[in-house]
């Protein structure tokens, strides 16, 4: 015996107890979000979703993972957590919705280097208020205490959405057609995409604190990164299940310039009316300060537009009215063209 105590997992700093007492907190969280068909709680092996097969004549499941990329790192920068939580539902919920789908469950890991209870159930709450706005449920999830992999005091995430659609009633496209008109659905600004040009524009180029109130946007420059994605489901299903819905674009990484065109078919083209509506003065300020193209803030942000609706011309006043009836803003920005040869998938005028 060499008289050394006996090493123990804490000794290579994973603290297992401190994770079981974290799940025990957030185990009641996660209630909040659950809807009927749920039958297991947090904490099990897996979680059990028994689906209403009664609803739906062909049921389609459709799924979708997603993460919040480097806008992490402004929340680890502002210590605040929770809307990034929102995020992550946000990114996730939003892809299948593109497909008419009905968010049903969401599963969650966090990974990182040591389990900090107050960071980690901020996060969980806001993945749990994300989850009641989209409503699904957070079926389950893991928590992965890596030592020495991730930075002191960092994490990461990952969602992943299972989702149902009747099969007669997917949105694929495959109906949009030339005269049908775009409608742009505003978003709450950057969303979850382009952070690693904004860093370098905010804290290489112009060495700016998270802190520092900038009076273009109204409030602190920190307040302004963080603010949570917007979760389209409520708007757009609403819109779905009352109107003629032919396309849906979620915009996200790649912007209007590549995410508007995964949706269009190859005979038609996409046009784009340039100042057909109001850019928040986010972009205005990166591109300015970034010195920024045109060409290059339209393809890496939303530019104001979070979700595209493609629908036939005679609904367009109709759609727009009853999303507005429902405080969301709206505003025509397009239309689609017969493409003929030579033309771009999408053209900017």
């Amino acid at each position: 015996m060499s008289g050394k105590e006996p090493l123990t997992y804490k000794d290579a700093g994973v603290h297992i107890d401190a994770t079981n007492r974290l799940v025990d907190r957030i185990k009641s969280l996660a209630k909040t979000s659950f809807r009927p068909e749920v039958l297991t709680d947090i904490g099990g092996f897996s979680g059990l979703f028994s689906l209403n097969t009664e609803k739906y004549k062909r049921p389609v499941l459709t799924a979708s993972t997603d993460g919040v990329g480097t806008k992490l790192k402004i929340a680890f920068m502002m210590d605040t957590h929770h809307t990034i939580g929102i995020d992550l539902v946000a990114m996730c919920v939003n892809d299948i919705l593109a497909q008419g789908a009905e968010p049903l469950f969401l599963l969650d890991y966090i990974a990182t280097s040591s389990v900090q209870p107050k960071t980690l159930e901020a996060v969980i709450s806001g993945i749990t208020d994300g989850c009641r706005e989209a409503g699904c449920a957070l079926l389950g999830g893991e928590i992965a205490e890596m030592p020495s992999f991730y930075k002191e005091d960092e994490y990461d995430l990952a969602g992943f959405v299972v989702g149902v659609v009747e099969q007669d009633n997917i949105i694929d496209g495959s109906r949009i057609e030339s005269g049908n008109k775009l409608v742009g659905i505003a978003s709450s600004g950057l969303h979850s995409n382009g952070y690693s040009l904004v860093r370098k524009v905010v804290f290489e180029n112009l060495n700016l604190s998270l802190h520092k109130k900038i009076e273009s946007l109204g409030r602190t420059l920190g307040e302004e990164l963080l603010e949570p994605t917007t979760i389209y489901v409520k708007p757009v299903s609403t819109i779905i299940g009352e109107f003629h819905v032919h396309g849906i674009s979620h915009i996200t990484g790649g912007g209007l310039v590549d995410n508007i065109p995964r949706i269009v078919p190859a005979n038609c083209q996409a046009v784009i009316h340039k100042g057909s509506w109001e850019i928040p003065p986010i972009f205005s300020f990166l591109q300015e300060k970034g010195t920024i193209s045109e060409s290059e803030i339209l393809r890496t942000f939303n530019s104001g537009i979070g979700m595209v609706l493609v629908i036939p011309d005679e609904e367009v006043k109709s759609v727009m009215a009853r999303l507005q009836d429902m405080d969301y803003t709206s505003y025509l920005i397009g239309e689609i063209r017969t493409r003929k040869e030579g033309d771009k998938d999408i053209l900017f005028i």
